[in-house]
């Protein structure tokens, strides 16, 4: 049960995040995946990121391709895309998140390649629908956090910029895994495939859907500081870091969190006596509230909010995150080593099935590393092999 997708064939024509991450998270679970690349740098990500991009190994195409194997195919020659059919034919899921109507125009679209293999699902993640409106745009993560609202709840429209990680390209590839699996128990009554296809607009406006009903029902929308007003969550500077408090609409919560402070005098205030009064006076709360968490260090503070069992933690650096002691009681990282690309921290999948992580995880895969055995485990010979390098069509 440590590998409940042990078995299934996933060919992940996928690049950047949306796809390498749904692709991710079915290896994780024991599918073998094999991610196909174009023969002239692969993966965009392979030199893209903080991390460097040294030899194509860059950190943010290790954290989305651990687990897989590489096979470098050119679609775009009539070879190349036979050479896809073959495969796809013997699969059990093609997954690919190319600008919509690429894989049409490959001839490489559902209607083909489940015309082949009937009990193939096939996923489709794009930026908007091919026959919508937007079809013929371009998108990348911040166009789906824009189009969906999501943006709107973190950019300040007096300064705006953008902040923080990635959202909608990670909430799709979850979006898109579930489908697939969803396809694969379906198709364990059935026989038969499916096609799923997925946007980032729609995956990520399904992510927030309070947000929308916050809005229909009650005629309210949401802003960047709504969501922490209502939910009572604060994050403040103490002397030496920043500590994050989240009392919600818990009372005990509430009371304790000014017991901690020496403030139980801001009880009485009108302006905070009851939730409404908090929600409605909530920036004047936070002044209020800044300068008592700035005297003390952000240990004193949590030690204080710990007596009062309220709910608060450090906001952890990402060295700090990994040093964290319930990260490491976890067992969440780990080393792998790459022939090519010597050693490296990897991180084992969230989830725990009989208390286990995967077993054996494979590290990211150089460019191609695996087309020779994949297509000899296909029925190519040496020979045809050789042709088809020669040809640079893998």
């Amino acid at each position: 049960m440590t590998s409940p997708l042990k078995g299934i064939r996933v060919l992940e024509a996928g690049q950047f995040i949306a796809g390498p991450f749904a692709g991710l998270q079915l290896a994780d679970l024991g599918a073998e995946v094999i991610k196909i690349e174009r023969p002239d740098g692969g993966d965009p990500f392979r030199i893209f990121g903080a991390g460097g991009g040294a030899q194509g190994y860059s950190s943010n195409f290790t954290a989305f391709n651990r687990n897989k194997r590489s096979l470098s195919i050119n679609l775009g020659d009539p070879r190349g895309q036979e050479l896809f059919k073959r495969l796809a034919q013997s699969a059990d899921v093609v997954l690919e998140n190319f600008r919509a109507g690429v894989m049409k125009r490959h001839g490489l679209h559902a209607e083909v390649l489940r015309a082949l293999n009937p009990r193939l699902v096939y996923c489709s993640i794009t930026g908007f629908s091919e026959d919508g409106p937007y079809g013929n745009q371009p998108a990348y993560d911040t166009i789906g956090q824009a189009r969906s609202g999501i943006l709107s709840m973190f950019v300040e429209e007096d300064d705006p910029r953008m902040r923080g990680p990635t959202l909608s390209d990670q909430i799709t590839g979850m979006q898109a895994c579930n489908g697939i699996m969803a396809a694969l128990f379906e198709r364990e009554r059935t026989g038969k495939g499916a096609k799923i296809d997925i946007t980032l607009l729609e995956a990520s406006m399904y992510f927030m859907p309070d947000s929308f009903t916050a809005y229909t029902q009650g005629g309210v929308v949401l802003g960047p500081q709504t969501r922490a007003a209502i939910s009572a969550a604060f994050s403040f500077r103490c002397s030496d870091g920043l500590i994050a408090l989240h009392p919600s609409s818990t009372e005990k919560f509430w009371r304790g969190m000014l017991a901690a402070l020496g403030r139980l005098e801001i009880t009485e205030d009108p302006r905070f006596r009851d939730r409404p009064g908090r929600i409605k006076n909530f920036q004047q709360l936070l002044d209020i509230l800044a300068p008592v968490f700035a005297a003390k260090t952000r240990a004193e503070w949590m030690t204080r909010m710990a007596e009062e069992d309220v709910p608060c933690a450090p906001v952890n650096s990402i060295p700090e995150a990994m040093a964290d002691p319930e990260v490491e009681h976890l067992g969440l990282f780990y080393r792998y080593s790459h022939p090519q690309h010597g050693e490296h921290t990897g991180m084992h999948r969230a989830l725990r099935i009989d208390g286990e992580r995967e077993s054996d995880p494979l590290p990211p895969p150089g460019l191609g590393e695996h087309t020779d055995s994949v297509l000899s485990d296909a029925g190519l010979t040496a020979d045809e092999i050789a042709s088809l390098r020669r040809d640079r069509v893998i």
